[in-house]
């Protein structure tokens, strides 16, 4: 499958390691308030409704709200989205008929503490049918080739537009997105009313930007068995109700349907600056009602800043490759697994520190540090862990302790001097 590379409209600026674990620390630190003001608060009014006890995928419901939150924070997201993920199945939504709060009489209440503009968020994602709308409505219409070609026009039709002011909305791959999400937005009917709702081609983009952390966040094999998803591209083919949770704990096959959906969130961005730009040129006001302009869309750098697709081949083998890494003894061969792992699915982190391990066990201490750096950007860049035997915290933390470990020239060789291993800076 061909590959594209960012950029935007130019390359998104590319935090360094500092600044991404920077950004991560408050999360590791568990220094909630830094990240915002009222995130302590916020956290124990959701406790306070019992949502800890709640069964959610591979938890409870509260540690996937936190989760999404975190993932979109690191993102760069702005807080409304943000908090709209902390807050996201509130009046429950058309993946979790858990209502945390009744739509009918606690929106105020709910407005109160996040703010008007993420509950409004937060309401139009739960009264939607997020799944037909995004996977049966929008990405139907895209084959993974396509959504390539289309993100390498869109970057020259944004370098067109800003650069020399030529705007031609007759493009293949504009007038196509044009067709699905019009410049007006779109109507979608209320999953319990049956009413018209009124989604802005911004808010649909929120709601393409949440699903990609929602799926991050939560997928793990045991979907995989559940819906049949034997071929990688994430479309419900089968219906195994019978399947054992929590399954064998392989990392799910997510990637492939979540980078087509990142590629497809990258296109609207596009287009909306290119939308915005040709108003401006044209003497058009700064915005214009009903779009929802003041929503920012930030480009989150997973997926090479949502312009790399993942094979659905290549996540399979990618996976097993790094799978079976795990069940031999000879570091050479699982070196091996693990560099062709890395290869054809660049887009996760673990299998570089599972590399950076095994290059520390021979003392190679150059390319552990090489690959351990590589990895814990990546783990940093997405906010959560691929491999969810190991939470993200932890993920994060063996990987700061390799890279440490590396850069000093120094790994144990006995099982106490590796059990002792630890971290505090």
């Amino acid at each position: 499958m061909p590959t594209y590379t960012h950029p935007f409209s130019s390359p998104p600026p590319t935090r360094d390691f500092s600044a991404l674990l920077s950004a991560a620390r408050p999360f590791l630190r568990g220094e909630l308030q830094t990240v915002d003001p009222d995130l302590p608060s916020l956290t124990s009014i959701l406790c306070a409704t019992g949502v800890g006890e709640c069964y959610h995928r591979k938890g409870n419901v509260i540690s996937h709200l936190f989760g999404v939150y975190r993932i979109l924070k690191i993102w760069c997201a702005p807080d409304s989205v943000a908090r709209c993920g902390l807050f996201h199945s509130s009046y429950s939504n058309s993946y979790a008929p858990l209502a945390i709060f009744d739509a009918g009489t606690s929106r105020d209440y709910v407005k109160s503490i996040i703010g008007e503009e993420a509950e409004r968020l937060v309401y139009l994602f739960c009264v939607v049918h997020r799944h037909r709308l995004i996977f049966h409505d929008l990405l139907v219409h895209y084959t993974d080739s396509e959504l390539v070609e289309h993100l390498s026009a869109s970057e020259t039709s944004v370098k067109e537009a800003k650069e020399k002011g030529v705007f031609d909305s007759s493009e293949p791959w504009r007038k196509k997105l044009q067709g699905i999400i019009p410049a007006e937005g779109i109507k979608v009917e209320h999953i319990k009313t049956g009413e018209d709702v009124v989604i802005s081609r911004r808010v649909m983009a929120v709601f393409l930007l949440m699903t990609v952390a929602d799926f991050s966040d939560q997928y793990v094999d045991y979907q995989d068995k559940l819906f049949g998803n034997e071929d990688g591209r994430l479309e419900y083919p089968g219906d195994n109700w019978a399947t054992l949770w929590p399954g064998t704990g392989k990392p799910g096959l997510w990637m492939n349907q979540m980078s087509r959906i990142a590629a497809l969130y990258c296109l609207l961005a596009r287009e909306e600056e290119i939308y915005i730009e040709e108003r401006k040129q044209k003497g058009g006001g700064d915005k214009e009602d009903g779009r929802d302009e003041e929503i920012e869309l930030v480009l989150p750098p997973v997926f090479d800043y949502c312009t790399k697709l993942v094979d659905p081949n290549d996540q399979i083998i990618a996976r097993d490759l790094y799978w079976d890494a795990f069940l031999i003894k000879e570091w050479e061969k699982a070196e091996m697994l693990l560099v062709e792992s890395c290869a054809k699915n660049p887009c996760v982190g673990e299998p570089h520190l599972v590399l950076a391990q095994v290059y520390l066990n021979g003392k190679r201490y150059e390319e552990a540090e090489k690959e351990a750096e590589i990895g814990l950007r990546l783990m940093l860049e997405w906010g959560s862990s691929w491999d969810k035997r190991m939470t993200w915290e932890g993920w994060i933390s063996w990987g700061r302790v390799m890279l440490g470990k590396a850069k000093e020239r120094d790994w144990p060789t006995c099982a106490w001097g590796i059990i002792n291993l630890g971290l505090v800076k």
